[in-house]
């Protein structure tokens, strides 16, 4: 029962801290400064994910603590919280997140879409969703190959969470109450998913070459073939097929549905493109969850790499 609590805090920790990141990260080079309030209710949003991550990450540091020390989670074991954090990388890099998402929080509360506290926002989120890198397999490994799987972690959580906020703000601008939806508010989306497939490039080859780095430190040439034999190789197989049909949303987003969407706003008549990206971009959010519950699921087996 344990495990299933970490994982599912690891899960929601995952999720708000990606929303936190990414969607500071849209704003800035999705959105203009005026639109970034009405658009997206910003702050709201960033306030909230700020503050779910600091209280999942206080709830996963208990569970930790307890899972390590073999203790019931309630009541709390204060010595093995206390040892975890003064005693271990894993320690120092929650005690970083604490104090990044707090000064986010603040940013997130003064940003009201301005651009300087916007950065503010989306650098400390930054570094709070890298020191999740110290709480799975990239800080296991030593030495040089360690720093490589270690800086490989991080890119692919930054690149990750830049992909689910840019999908959260996405979903929130084609959601928008039909009584809202004018002129503007199309050209708006309209430019943010178009804006979206440059950034995009970049965030998809960054998770495929770092994730081809972290498989082969984790798995290894020697155990591609047996990986359906293992639970490990089997969730990462799920893992992977849910990740190209996030790619084939993607481009259907960005080759077809997006130019649509366009035709259609020049027909005045967008209903129907507007629902066909409503569609994809709701089952690309939910094969993204997917995939999250499963990167939480695999952070707590061994890899086969490690010989376990």
């Amino acid at each position: 029962m344990g495990d299933w609590s970490l994982i599912g805090v690891r899960v929601a920790l995952y999720l708000t801290l990606a929303a936190l990141f990414g969607l500071a990260a849209f704003s800035l080079y999705g959105l203009r400064t005026r639109e970034r309030g009405d658009a997206l209710a910003l702050r709201p949003w960033l306030v909230t994910s700020a503050a779910l991550s600091l209280l999942f990450s206080a709830a996963w540091v208990v569970l930790m603590a307890s899972s390590m020390a073999g203790t019931p989670t309630w009541p709390i074991d204060h010595e093995a919280v206390g040892a975890l954090l003064t005693g271990s990388a894993i320690g120092a890099a929650w005690k970083l997140r604490m104090v990044m998402l707090a000064l986010a929080m603040l940013a997130a509360l003064v940003a009201a879409g301005r651009g300087v506290w916007l950065a503010a926002v989306a650098l400390c989120s930054a570094v709070a969703l890298a020191t999740l890198a110290w709480t799975g397999h990239g800080a296991m490994d030593e030495a040089a190959m360690g720093w490589v799987h270690l800086i490989a972690d991080i890119l692919h959580l930054i690149a990750s969470g830049a992909w689910v906020g840019a999908l959260l703000g996405l979903v929130l601008l084609v959601s928008r109450p039909a009584p809202r939806v004018d002129a503007a508010h199309l050209e708006l989306t309209h430019r943010a998913l178009h804006g979206f497939g440059a950034v995009g490039t970049v965030v998809v080859g960054t998770i495929v070459v770092t994730g081809l780095v972290n498989g082969w430190v984790l798995v290894g040439i020697g155990n591609v073939t047996a990986l359906p034999t293992t639970l490990y190789g089997q969730l990462l197989i799920v893992k992977l097929a849910l990740f190209v049909a996030m790619l084939g949303l993607a481009s259907l987003n960005r080759f077809r549905l997006t130019p649509a969407f366009e035709r259609s706003i020049a027909a005045d008549d967008h209903g129907r493109a507007l629902r066909g990206l409503r569609t994809s971009l709701a089952v690309e959010t939910a094969c993204v969850v997917a995939v999250l519950g499963l990167v939480a699921w695999l952070g707590t087996l061994a890899p086969p790499a490690s010989g376990m």
